[in-house]
C-alpha cells in the first residue's frame, strides 16, 4: 500500500491521480455508508457519491492553501475519468497513463473498500507523501537559485544570449505551451512605464476564453485604464484562417473593440495567412490582426529595450517559478534554472 500511496502521490506525469484518490477518501469518511469506489452518481444507488464535488469544493482550497504539487483543476475531468458511470473496481481499464498509476488507485480503493486500511490512516498518509514531495521540490529550487547567486556582480547575458537561452527552453519535448504567454507577459512587464501599457492578469492555463470571457491569453491595457487595446493569443502550432475567424467571432460575440490582435507562434508562419489577417484590417473597423514568430517577438523586445534586458530574465524566471504546476511543470522550471547557470558560467569562463 505505501509503495502504491507513493507512486500516485509523486507521480510527475500524472497529478491528477492523487486528487481522484483524496477526493474518494474525504467522501467516505465524511459519508461512511458510500463505496468509496462509486465517485459518479449517475451510477445510482444510495452508496454513490459526487467525486468531483468532493474535489473542487474542499479539495481545491485545502490544496491552494498549502501549495501542494497537484493539478490545479479536478481530476474528473481528464480523460481517464470524465463521463464515466461505472464502479472503479479493480480489474477496470480506465485508459490512463501511466497505467500503472491507475492500476495503484483501483487497488488502493478496493483495499478500502475490503476494510484492509481506513480512509482516514490513508488519506493521512496520501498528504504526508505530498508534504514531502512539495518540501523536496521547493529544496531543488531554492538549491538552483542558490547556485545562480554566484554569477551574481559578473557581465550580464546580453539580448541574444537570452534569446538562445530561451529558445533552448521552448525547445523542451514537453511542458512548454505555457511559456510563450510568460515570455510577452513579461516584456510587457519589465517596459509598462515605457510603453504606458500593463497586462491583465492571466487567466488559468486550463481555462477556456469562453469560460473566463477573455478575448486571448494575455490582454493588454493602458496604465490607468481596463480597456483592452491588444489582444495576444499563444499558438504552439501553426495559425490557420480559422483560428483568425475564431478570433473575429469572439470580438463579435465580446462587443469589444482593440487595436491590435496578435497571434504569437512557435511554428512557421503561412504567408497565405498572414495576408488573410492583414486583410482584415478595413473589415473591421481598424483592428489590425497579425502573425508573430515568438523568438523574432522576444529577440525585437529585447534590442529594442536593451537596458532592460537583465529586468526581463528575472521577470521571466518568477513568472516560470510561480506558475501553477499544471501550467509549467517541476521538470521544466528546473530545466530553466540549469540552463541559466550554464549560459552565466560560459560567459564567466569566456
Amino acid at each position: 500500500m505505501r509503495e502504491g500511496v507513493e507512486y500516485v502521490a509523486c507521480n510527475l506525469k500524472n497529478r491528477a491521480g492523487v486528487r481522484l484518490l483524496m477526493a474518494c477518501l474525504l467522501a467516505k469518511i465524511h459519508r461512511p455508508q458510500v463505496d468509496v469506489r462509486k465517485p459518479y452518481t449517475s451510477i445510482g444507488g444510495s452508496d454513490t457519491f459526487s467525486g468531483r464535488t468532493y474535489d473542487e469544493r474542499y479539495l481545491t482550497p485545502f490544496i491552494n492553501e498549502h501549495h501542494l504539487p497537484c493539478n490545479s483543476t479536478t481530476a474528473f475531468l481528464t480523460p481517464a475519468l470524465r463521463n464515466r458511470n461505472v464502479m472503479l473496481a479493480r480489474d477496470l481499464n480506465l485508459v490512463g497513463k501511466p497505467p500503472q498509476l491507475y492500476q495503484f488507485l483501483l487497488q488502493l480503493l478496493d483495499d478500502v473498500s475490503n476494510n484492509r486500511i481506513t480512509p482516514d490512516n490513508l488519506l493521512a498518509e496520501t498528504i504526508r507523501f505530498l508534504i514531502i514531495h512539495r518540501n523536496n521540490q521547493q529544496l531543488r529550487i531554492k538549491g538552483l537559485i542558490q547556485e545562480l547567486k554566484t554569477t551574481e556582480g559578473s557581465l550580464p547575458l546580453s539580448s541574444e544570449d537570452i534569446v538562445n537561452l530561451i529558445q533552448q527552453h521552448l525547445s523542451l519535448s514537453k511542458g512548454t505551451s505555457r511559456l510563450p504567454v510568460l515570455i510577452v507577459a513579461s516584456a510587457y512587464q519589465s517596459a509598462q512605464e515605457h510603453l504606458g501599457e500593463k497586462f491583465l492578469a492571466l487567466q488559468s492555463h486550463n481555462a477556456a476564453d469562453i469560460q473566463t470571457g477573455a478575448l486571448g491569453d494575455v490582454e493588454i491595457t493602458l496604465l490607468g485604464d481596463n480597456e483592452i487595446i491588444t489582444s495576444y493569443e499563444m499558438k504552439d502550432k501553426r495559425v490557420t484562417v480559422e483560428d483568425i475567424d475564431r478570433a473575429l467571432q469572439k470580438l463579435s460575440s465580446s462587443g469589444k473593440k482593440v487595436d491590435n490582435y496578435i497571434f504569437i507562434t512557435t511554428d512557421i508562419i503561412d504567408e497565405q495567412v498572414q495576408n488573410y489577417a492583414r486583410s482584415l484590417y478595413q473589415e473591421t473597423g481598424g483592428i489590425e490582426f497579425v502573425i508573430l514568430d515568438c523568438i523574432g517577438f522576444i529577440r525585437h523586445f529585447l534590442h529594442l529595450f536593451y537596458r532592460l534586458r537583465s529586468k526581463f530574465l528575472e521577470n521571466y524566471q518568477s513568472m516560470i517559478l510561480e506558475a501553477a504546476q499544471s501550467s509549467v511543470s517541476q521538470p521544466v522550471k528546473e530545466a530553466f534554472l540549469v540552463m541559466r547557470r550554464t549560459a552565466e558560467s560560459e560567459l564567466e569562463i569566456g
